[in-house]
């Protein structure tokens, strides 16, 4: 049986999407890429003219390969502005080749990068709270909740309206399954939440690789010759999406496309759940003045219990 690309004919095959029976040349590899970011940011109107956008950049192979891919979109639309933000967490011998590695690609893309750290903001590194924790919540936890105020607040101050994660499609049914887990039925109620009209608390965060494989963002990275991080965190071993993406491979291994049908039973649950949890009601945190859905937000929690 001859082998050949199903979009070119090009016989030089470098990629088999098993779940769609598509066989793809490096060249047609990266236009599908780029083609299906594209076609999820134009589904989900998540960017329009005119946008200031803040990509959250951390030197992994998920967010360079997104900036690459935004940096080519963007010049179709000159007039929209996109801003890189680094967010140091204070992790020892291993966020700084990260954001290095994302310095020197920003540089070279001229995309203006601006970098926010746990310890501007919280007073103390990740690697500080983790010796300071006196509870069983996860290292990953931690920086998860910190990460995402870091993120928030990091939007408010470089004047952006859009904050764009590298969320990939793995990363999104991970999130999922956590919280069946943990039981957060409310939390997977607020996935993909809208903020209603009029509550501006927020910037609007966008997941453009939301549909695309963790496995083909590497190899779009991989194939755009980008120099990324490949040391894992050291803190992520022993947390518990390591054995949900585990899990989930063997299970995509075993039945190709068994993730794509994972993520879009998220989306229609997520969607269920929205039309009987009602608007998301926003109040002050009494203790830091910060927008949040309950009297104490998330973080306060979190850094009390370090403090007491």
């Amino acid at each position: 049986m001859k082998l050949h690309c199903d979009l070119c004919g090009n016989k030089s095959i470098f990629y088999n999407r098993t779940y769609e029976g598509v066989k793809f040349c490096k060249k047609c590899f990266k236009k599908n890429i780029k083609e299906k970011v594209r076609r999820n940011i134009s589904k989900h109107s998540m960017l329009s003219h005119d946008d200031r956008v803040a990509v959250g950049v951390s030197g992994g192979k998920d967010s360079l390969a997104l900036l690459s891919i935004l940096h080519k979109l963007s010049r179709k639309h000159p007039r929209s502005e996109l801003i890189a933000v680094t967010i140091d967490e204070g992790i020892k011998n291993y966020r700084e080749e990260a954001i290095k590695l994302a310095k020197e690609f920003c540089k070279e893309l001229g995309v203006e990068q601006f970098v926010f750290s746990f310890k501007e903001l919280f007073g103390k590194t990740l690697d500080e709270l983790v010796l300071e924790k006196k509870d069983e919540l996860s290292e990953c936890s931690y920086c998860g909740i910190l990460r995402r105020r870091v993120l928030d607040e990091a939007g408010k101050r470089v004047k952006a309206n859009k904050i764009v994660t590298a969320h990939n499609l793995d990363d999104e049914i991970q999130t999922f399954l956590l919280n069946v887990f943990h039981g957060g039925i409310e939390r997977i109620a607020r996935l993909n939440v809208q903020i209603p009209n009029g509550q501006n608390a927020f910037i609007r965060k966008i997941k453009p690789l939301s549909e695309v494989y963790e496995k083909e963002v590497a190899l779009y990275a991989y194939v755009s010759e980008l120099k990324f991080q490949t040391i894992p965190c050291p803190y992520a071993a022993n947390c518990l999406r390591n054995d949900i993406r585990s899990m989930l491979n063997q299970l995509e291994e075993k039945h190709p496309g068994a993730k794509y049908s994972c993520y879009r039973s998220k989306e229609r649950l997520t969607d269920v759940l929205k039309k009987h949890s009602g608007n998301l009601e926003i109040k002050n945190c009494r203790i830091c003045k910060s927008p949040s859905s309950s009297d104490i937000c998330e973080v306060c929690r979190t850094l009390c219990r370090v403090s007491t």
